[in-house]
């Protein structure tokens, strides 16, 4: 008798636990991560914010979670998901105890904006967390799994404007210190992680290694545009809405909420789809469409004619993030940490780009009519460039690249694991060649 599905994919009852306890700390980090957006109509009509300084608001958590990304994929390596959660869940309390309690100042939101990152770098820990525990043939599923942690942005967008209109903003960080510190205990006592070689370490030449593979850049380029639209628009919907179509700010909240479902929700299926008729294959349509509704809303329809193709645009975003990852899962598994790292900084740095690209677009223009436009046809272009680019070489990267040198290395300061190859260990290498 052929088993059930779910009893091939998961090894042992720690591995369910360790992949529940990465989903909910990716989950309660996103919802962190785009608090500002959740609640940016308020903090603008208080602070009187041009459109641009909106756009930048809700962009500096992004490029902040963006620019840590690969420093916590290395700490991952070198000190285990589980160590790296908890530190980073930590730091993760400040800026919610700032917002709670200080915040008065555009400054102060901004330096907020800028420690809520630590949050969104969580991808680079999260993901490779859980994926150790699973086989290359699951990874797909797995990494879509835990990659529907983006759903956090749900819980601040439903939740963060009714708390901010009925208790005012501020109460809207405490409301997630508290959902934080119960999600910290989660991991504390339920993840664990994967066995690993003792001999692992991350040197000069697998980064290296990575680095100069043309693959990472590709891989990034793609994830740039589908993650980077995706939490670029979950974190402006709310600003459109409301200039756009004078929906009451609550209201708004609940629409961006059910958009940004579509996305976030859809990404585990991506990434199950890809698993089965293969990452590139799903990747052209995905964007070919997902260029198609991103169009649509230019021509700025009435609310709920406007609404449907932003609704279907963020459902593709979302399947292509977890498509691109089945890709990330199966052709990077030996240095997943690394590559995560890297391919989530540059989702990260689309991200950013995106809000003050629709900002000064509405500065400018006085509508994001061009920017929808725009938008479109970069993503259609580098898109299929970049899965065509992408499909012409076969093979995975290199196996292993982490493995320790018998000879003495110089160690980085931060990162002690981080070994750089001394002259003697180079002379081997090319002994070898």
């Amino acid at each position: 008798m052929k088993k059930p599905f779910f009893s091939n994919v998961f090894v042992n009852k720690q591995s369910l636990l360790t992949l529940c306890s990465s989903f909910l700390y990716f989950d309660i980090s996103f919802a962190i991560l785009v608090i500002l957006g959740a609640v940016g109509t308020f903090i603008a009509d208080e602070l009187k914010l041009t459109p641009v300084e909106k756009g930048i608001m809700v962009a500096i958590p992004i490029i902040s979670g963006s620019s840590l990304r690969i420093a916590l994929g290395i700490a991952e390596l070198g000190y285990g998901g589980k160590k790296t959660a908890l530190i980073a869940m930590g730091v993760s309390f400040i800026p919610l105890v700032w917002g709670f309690v200080f915040a008065h100042t555009l400054k102060e939101i901004y330096l907020i904006g800028i420690l809520l990152g630590v949050a969104g770098a969580s991808f680079a820990v999260a993901i490779p967390m859980a994926s150790r525990w699973f086989l290359p043939q699951h990874q797909g599923l797995v990494l879509g799994l835990t990659g529907s942690g983006n759903s956090g942005t749900l819980l601040s967008t439903l939740f963060g404007p009714m708390i901010a209109h009925r208790y005012g903003w501020h109460s809207v960080f405490g409301f997630f210190f508290l959902l934080l510190f119960i999600v910290f205990l989660f991991v504390f006592f339920f993840a664990e992680d994967a066995p690993r070689p003792q001999n692992e370490r991350i040197t000069k030449e697998s980064i290296c290694r990575v680095l100069c593979q043309k693959k990472t850049w590709l891989l990034s380029l793609l994830y740039s545009l589908s993650f980077g639209g995706f939490i670029g628009f979950s974190s402006y919907l709310g600003f459109f809405l409301v200039d756009e179509y004078g929906v009451e700010k609550v209201n708004a909240g609940g629409l961006q909420t059910l958009l940004i479902a579509s996305g976030s929700l859809l990404r585990p299926l991506g990434g199950a789809i890809a698993d089965k008729l293969g990452g590139m294959k799903v990747l052209i349509l995905l964007f070919s469409l997902g260029s198609f509704f991103a169009f649509l809303p230019s021509f700025y329809f009435p609310l709920l004619l406007e609404l449907t193709p932003i609704f279907f645009m963020m459902g593709c975003l979302g399947l292509a993030n977890g498509a691109i990852f089945q890709l990330v899962g199966t052709q990077a598994a030996s240095h997943i940490g690394l590559t995560t790292g890297i391919v989530g900084a540059a989702g990260g740095i689309g991200g950013f780009l995106l809000p003050i690209f629709l900002g000064k677009i509405k500065e400018s223009f006085g509508s994001c009519s061009f920017g929808f436009r725009l938008f479109s046809l970069f993503f259609l272009i580098c898109g299929i460039i970049s899965i065509v680019s992408l499909s012409e070489g076969k093979r995975p990267f290199p196996p292993y690249p982490f493995l320790e040198s018998p000879h003495k290395s110089k160690k980085f300061l931060f990162f002690p694991f981080l070994t750089f190859g001394s002259k003697e260990e180079e002379e081997i290498e090319k002994r070898k060649k």
